[in-house]
């Protein structure tokens, strides 16, 4: 077995895959799927209204990261939502909250993150769910969006697409979880800027597909994107923007504050590059969109399957272009 083989097995056996794993069993006992009226699969529910979508997404943290750092619990239950958004090429309306804690004291921190996020990235706390007499802190975070006619979607990926990766690497591992933080100390007005990009590569018709990089990490994330679209991808682990100082193996796992995978035309790569370039946003062509169903990393000649789409489905959801 090669390094590659060896990487690829790590990528495929680990966390952020098995967590990506369950939605299959969620969504075949709702019965959902890429064919439903609101395809199930993307980053938000998209619902039309009027000339462009409402959006909606919700996320939930694990217990261990609200119990360890309840602060920056409160700040990403803000900010993964803008992030699900911005990957629609949406922007943010209002967010809602369910908190649970064992006490005034315990829902404290947590609560200033999500006051924190919010007052920085300028999008209001509108209500929510409190209960202030459970034995242990629990947070889960929703959003409201809107996006206009122009979607960017977990079903656009077609095969000769390019894949780019957009990474904030302005920041440092919020130890000891694969969170790669690059927000909290940003100045507001940067972190509105960044997250607008995706809206305004969307209205520009530079892209149709997108994710935003989730705990899956980069090539998990690039599995659910290429299992919506009916693809397989294949990825230059070389190529990714990736800090100097983390290790491959993590970094491919990691969970970063901003990180985008979008799927655009050859044409359009080096205006969609020069777009993040121009705030300071690392990015790069990372690989290709391909005819299948295999998700491969890819390092120089060699390349190594991480997973098989047509033979196990991710998150079940199949594709579904005329419903997208």
């Amino acid at each position: 077995m090669t390094a590659l083989d060896t990487l690829a097995a790590a990528l495929r056996d680990g966390a952020g895959l098995a967590a990506k794993a369950d939605i299959a069993r969620t969504t075949e006992r709702l019965g959902l799927s890429g064919s439903s009226a609101v395809p199930a699969g993307d980053d938000c529910a998209a619902i039309p209204d009027g000339d462009g979508f409402l959006l909606f997404a919700i996320e939930g943290f694990m217990n261990a990261f609200v119990e360890k750092d309840p602060w920056f619990a409160g700040w990403c239950g803000v900010m993964v939502n803008l992030s699900d958004v911005a990957a629609m090429g949406g922007r943010p309306v209002a967010v809602v909250d369910a908190l649970w804690a064992a006490g005034e004291a315990d829902a404290a921190p947590v609560l200033a993150g999500l006051k924190a996020a919010a007052a920085a990235y300028g999008v209001p706390i509108v209500g929510g769910h409190t209960n202030l007499a459970c034995d242990r802190g629990q947070l889960s975070v929703a959003v409201l969006g809107r996006a206009g006619d122009r979607l960017l979607t977990s079903f656009d990926a077609r095969p000769g697409d390019r894949l780019i990766a957009a990474i904030d690497l302005r920041g440092r591992y919020r130890e000891p979880f694969d969170n790669w933080e690059a927000a909290t100390d940003a100045p507001p007005e940067r972190l509105r800027g960044d997250l607008a990009l995706l809206a305004e590569i969307a209205e520009a018709g530079l892209a149709r597909a997108a994710k935003d990089i989730s705990q899956a990490g980069l090539v998990g994330t690039a599995a659910m994107l290429a299992e919506c679209s009916g693809v397989g991808v294949r990825v230059d682990i070389a190529a990714a923007p990736r800090p100097a100082a983390a290790p491959l193996a993590r970094w491919l796992r990691s969970f970063p504050s901003f990180g985008f995978l979008l799927a655009t035309t050859a044409e359009n790569v080096g205006a969609v590059l020069a777009r993040f370039a121009a705030r300071g946003i690392a990015a790069a062509d990372v690989g290709a969109v391909t005819v299948g169903g295999l998700v491969e990393i890819a390092d120089g000649d060699e390349r190594a399957t991480v997973w098989d789409l047509t033979r196990s489905p991710l998150l079940g959801c199949a594709p579904a272009r005329a419903a997208a």
